[in-house]
């Protein structure tokens, strides 16, 4: 099926409504243990960090801001030297960190302190102990996930170099869920596998012609360039969100191994049915709703899918923030005819998700409250990137973030017509 791959799709350079890629770091510090993220910005990229990862003040945080006063920004002190003894300290007291990361923010490139140079210079005055990385995650340059994508891609010139035959998962998981993949292409005959980010330094995988990697985010355009560029070859499959969207993604990676059908259907069997009924359970209090994305995270275009495909919604508008034809191709072909946007003009969107009335708005933080007090369902976008959504043992729970406000709503309205318009009690969107 062609889907929404000839789809028109409405391109908006407005005023637009996401977190900074920052935020990344809330996930990438607890894959990375050995990593350090050190922002180079202000005090409030310090209060975003420490609002967003609620970190205990008695904790020993792996992320801190190297604060620009009001001097450097005035051109008053040498910045670069203000750095280089920031990190001294840092490294002197955390001997432990293996990698080092400079975190570009507003300020930072603002006043254009060239942090891929400082990078430089301070890995190799600290080499070999500390490998010293930078990258971009200024809201000015990054949305929400940008700032993992940013980061891996930054990772990649590193990376060891390898010629053999191997397969490389690219995106950042929680362990369990990393875990559950491994398995799944173990039962395969798949079993070298490795990761990007690598849990550890010294676990970072080996690249090159050879290698073919499968991307777990849809967020990873930069990253997968950096990884062509080296010679690796990607493996084109929707995403591993849902039953089917997982069993597509196995398949490619079966299919680029010789894995036969047989084997194939042997490892997935018993995981797909538990999936199917487990997402039928849910899907119920779906089945018929209309629901809009609005552009947040770059995943929305595959979780339209999963509603449409496997949960029966109806795809009103799918906003994200940048759609990269060529990572989505398999998503868009899968994806019912609806309106698709890329990028924002907030106050033009929300002309229209108010003509369209959907059932269900996934949105922002900043735009989900105000919405709810108009009589709009909404569910937070970022929840989906902080709560574990991929593969088979998560297809239930994926949908039922999604049926959660649905059911709220109608308890809310006590007559059991979630879609209903119309005055409601004030509530907290989720």
């Amino acid at each position: 099926m062609s889907g929404c791959t000839d789809a028109p799709v409405l391109r908006e350079r407005g005023q637009h409504e996401v977190f900074c890629g920052l935020t990344g770091i809330v996930w990438l510090h607890r894959k990375m243990p050995d990593a350090f993220f050190l922002v180079v910005g202000s005090r409030t990229c310090a209060h975003l960090l420490q609002s967003a990862a609620g970190v205990m003040i008695f904790a020993e945080p792996r992320f801190a801001t190297a604060i620009l006063e009001e001097g450097d920004l005035a051109g008053l002190k040498d910045a670069n030297e203000e750095l280089d003894r920031t990190v001294a300290t840092l490294l002197e007291r955390r001997p432990d960190i293996r990698r080092l990361f400079l975190v570009g923010s507003c300020p930072s490139e603002v006043i254009k302190l060239d942090l891929a140079r400082a990078a430089e210079r301070l890995n190799l005055a600290h080499a070999p102990n500390t490998t010293v990385l930078n990258y971009s995650g200024s809201g000015i340059e990054t949305t929400f996930t940008q700032g993992e994508d940013a980061c891996l891609a930054a990772m990649v010139p590193a990376l060891p170099r390898a010629e053999t035959a191997n397969l490389l998962l690219v995106g950042a998981l929680p362990d369990v869920v990393e875990d559950q993949a491994r398995a799944l292409l173990a039962a395969m005959g798949i079993e070298h596998v490795s990761v990007l980010p690598a849990r550890r330094a010294d676990e970072a995988p080996a690249i090159g012609p050879a290698t073919r990697y499968a991307l777990l985010q849809p967020f990873l355009g930069d990253t997968a360039a950096a990884l062509d560029r080296l010679g690796a070859t990607r493996i084109a499959a929707p995403f591993p969100f849902g039953e089917e969207g997982t069993t597509l993604w196995l398949r490619a990676i079966a299919d680029a191994f010789g894995i036969s059908d047989d084997r194939f259907d042997r490892a997935t069997a018993a995981p797909r049915a538990r999936a199917s009924r487990a997402v039928a359970k849910v899907a119920g209090t779906l089945a018929g709703k209309r629901v809009t994305f609005l552009p947040d995270s770059q995943m929305e275009p595959s979780l339209a899918r999963f509603l449409a495909r496997e949960c029966g919604m109806q795809p009103v508008e799918v906003g994200t923030p940048f759609l990269h034809s060529g990572i989505m191709a398999e998503e868009l072909a899968l994806l019912p005819e609806c309106r698709l946007s890329e990028g924002q003009d907030v106050d033009r969107q929300l002309d229209r998700l108010r003509a369209d009335a959907p059932d269900l708005t996934v949105c922002g933080l900043g735009l989900a409250n105000p919405l709810e007090a108009e009589g709009l369902t909404t569910k937070w976008a970022i929840e989906l990137v902080f709560t574990p959504v991929h593969f088979y043992e998560q297809a239930a729970d994926l949908a039922a973030l999604f049926a959660r406000p649905i059911k709220r709503r109608a308890l809310l309205l006590g007559d059991g017509a979630p879609g209903v318009r119309g005055p409601a009690p004030a509530v907290a969107a989720e």
